[in-house]
């Protein structure tokens, strides 16, 4: 049986390629916002670090109505460190948006997300999303779409998915890219008329798969899922079971029941099959889970989600500053918060590590990791962490695998040939190279992952800001080898004290500082970087020796250069294999494992 009152939809697309923009829209045009209501832009972005990059991090969901239909929407994340919120969400959906730009056409990630919506079957709705932009070239994405659905191996049905030309800036859609469109309406009939209502079975007893975990101060944690079998009731006893942990038979209660209602969550009574609902009252449930009637246990099918292939050690902040900023410090309050983390996403592992004092936190890549640090720091963690590592792995042969990236680079053709030497020095493989317009080029190659740690922000400034660089992980194949490390070495101050404008003038010879005077520092901090490979010890706490013919008053006529202050993922890539990031909520610190001078250069020579 369908329900043709409900569709149930989620929007999948490469990063930047419009979204969570192309939600805003649809809500609007549909009514579910109030004429005079203010709405923020990217609605459905609510935390801080997604507005602030301009990314989805975690999936959302709203709703909103269409001609007597309501249409469940789940905005995804289009980054590949985010895949894992993709692929679970897919569950609750039958069919998808997939949006593609129309200047970059299908990316990385656009292959990804349609792999898995093509392994599971779901209808496809195709949109042509940016059609505003200068660079557009229509025709072009169009065969390109075709020929990655081919290549995926699509169906008869799937290829003749229907396609639409958009802006969602402009809040335009149309059948053809000749006709500018005047609203979304033609999305909204394509929506009702070609992804089919989900299929129900009201008489059967409840079961319902967990696709997603919020938590709320006053109802405590909350499972979201499609009801995939049945109807349930606030009150109603259930079970919870796993479809891989045969063990898993714990008995509860649902005491609230709340469904999507716009962006907004509305409690109600009753929910039957095929509806996206919020349970709360089930304290242990996790992602992945079933939710069942008792007379009928039997737990549904989980997507399998692929492995971490990047590691990090979290530790306890042991600097000379330690705990002067955070307000949680001790490792108990750090494994509390890492495992609390497993709770909402599914592509994160932590292990406790052979000292109670650090843990191993393995992600999808640096971008997964630093998201997680980024909110810990503001959540007023303080730590230090490791410099990232990938993964490695044997085959059944014995052979030692490692993880590989198909990394999608576009940049102006005055710059290839810088991008291809540095990348095959860091042995990636071109695989191809196509022009995109008359001034750019698109680049591809497939390399270790390892590769890429630190490239970033020499590929911009090889680049000039101007190009744009792209991954996706792209399976475990046999190890490369030895790689070239970090070419440049740090500086790093002699003593710890405050940074003195006369010490920093004589430091800012010898390379870029990353910080200015009247800040802290400690013996064995890196405060800049060096030109040449090996480390330096500056002392950038030294005064001058004040005579009767050297005054202080003349330190004023020394001329600093700025200092380059360094992001959080700038931090993490600049890490040499013996330094660590010091993270509290105020600040970031780069520091050598050993502090200790002379130790450390024990160790460098048994080494």
């Amino acid at each position: 049986m369908i329900r043709e009152d409900l569709r149930n939809i989620a929007i999948i697309a490469h990063v930047d390629h419009g979204k969570t923009t192309l939600v805003d829209q649809m809500l609007k045009q549909s009514g579910t916002f109030r004429e005079n209501q203010v709405v923020n832009e990217r609605v459905m972005d609510s935390g801080d670090i997604e507005r602030e990059r301009g990314i989805t991090i975690l999936a959302k969901n709203a709703s909103f109505h269409y001609n007597g239909v309501k249409v469940n929407i789940v905005d995804t994340p289009g980054h590949a460190d985010f895949g894992g919120e993709v692929e679970r969400v897919l569950k609750m959906v039958d069919g998808v948006l997939l949006l593609v730009d129309a200047a970059e056409g299908p990316m990385p990630q656009t292959r990804f997300v349609l792999e898995k919506a093509l392994a599971q079957n779901l209808s496809i709705v195709i949109i042509v999303n940016k059609i505003d932009r200068p660079d557009a070239r229509i025709k072009e994405i169009i065969d390109e779409i075709l020929l990655l659905l081919m290549d995926l191996g699509a169906t008869d049905e799937q290829l003749d998915s229907p396609m639409l030309f958009c802006s969602g800036r402009e809040g335009i859609a149309n059948y053809s890219p000749e006709v500018r469109g005047t609203d979304f309406k033609p999305i909204f009939d394509t929506i009702l008329e070609y992804i089919p209502g989900p299929q129900v079975a009201p008489e059967e007893p409840f079961a319902m798969l967990v696709s997603n975990i919020d938590y709320n101060s006053f109802v405590g944690r909350t499972a979201v899922g499609r009801i995939e079998k049945g109807s349930v009731k606030v009150g109603q006893e259930v079970v919870v079971c796993d479809w891989h942990k045969e063990d898993v038979r714990r008995r509860g209660k649902i005491t609230a029941l709340y469904a999507f209602e716009g962006t907004n969550k509305a409690p109600v009574e009753t929910a039957s099959s095929g509806d996206i609902v919020i349970v709360s009252g089930l304290e242990d449930v996790t992602i992945g889970n079933t939710i069942c009637d008792p007379s009928n246990v039997s737990p549904l099918p989980f997507v399998a989600i692929d492995e971490p292939t990047v590691e990090m050690t979290f530790a306890v902040n042991d600097s000379p500053f330690a705990g002067r900023e955070g307000k949680f410090v001790t490792s108990r309050q750090i494994r509390e918060r890492l495992y609390k983390e497993l709770l909402r996403d599914v592509a994160l592992k932590v292990e406790d590590s052979t000292t109670s004092e650090s843990f191993r936190v393995m992600g999808r890549g640096e971008m997964h990791l630093s998201i997680l640090i980024e909110n810990m720091r503001r959540e007023g963690y303080e730590f230090q962490v490791s410099p990232p590592k990938v993964l490695l792995k044997h085959d059944e042969n014995g052979q030692l695998l490692e993880p590989f990236e198909h990394v999608v680079i576009d940049v102006p053709t005055e710059y290839q040939g810088s991008v291809i030497e540095k990348l095959s020095s860091r042995k990636a493989e071109l695989v191809q190279m196509a022009p995109q317009g008359e001034s750019r080029m698109r680049i591809e190659f497939k390399m270790p992952a390892r590769g890429l740690f630190g490239y970033r922000s020499e590929f911009l400034t090889d680049t000039k800001g101007e190009g744009i660089m792209n991954t996706i992980f792209d399976g475990y194949k046999p190890h490369k080898g030895d790689l070239p490390v970090r070419l440049t070495g740090s500086l790093i101050s002699f003593e710890t004290g405050e940074s003195i404008t006369y010490g920093l003038y004589n430091a800012q010879e010898r390379g870029t500082l990353f910080i200015g005077p009247g800040e802290a520092v400690y013996a064995g901090m890196v405060v800049g970087v060096s030109p040449k490979s090996e480390d330096l010890v500056v002392n950038v706490c030294k005064k001058k020796q004040l005579t009767n013919t050297r005054a202080s008053g003349s330190d004023d006529a020394l001329r600093l250069i700025p200092c380059k202050r360094m992001s959080l993922e700038e931090c993490l890539e600049f890490l040499a294999p013996d330094e660590l990031v010091e993270v509290t909520p105020k600040t970031l610190r780069i520091r050598k494992r050993i502090l200790d001078h002379s130790v450390r250069a024990k160790a460098r020579s048994k080494k």
